[in-house]
């Protein structure tokens, strides 16, 4: 469960720093996924997920 936090924490953690950094091209990349497709963007999310799952089991092993 405190890795769970943690990884949640991390996430957080880029996500506020890429706001903080470039706040106008994050606003920009937000609308411009807000016209995406939504299948898109469900297949987009699921190779990320795929692939911080490969990338946890090899961390973690």
């Amino acid at each position: 469960m405190a890795d769970l936090v943690v990884g949640l924490a991390l996430v957080l953690v880029i996500e506020g720093l890429l706001w903080a950094a470039m706040p106008d091209r994050m606003k920009r990349a937000a609308a411009q996924a807000s016209t995406l497709p939504s299948a898109l963007l469900r297949r987009g999310g699921l190779v990320a997920m795929a692939f911080g799952v490969v990338a946890v089991w090899f961390v973690r092993g």
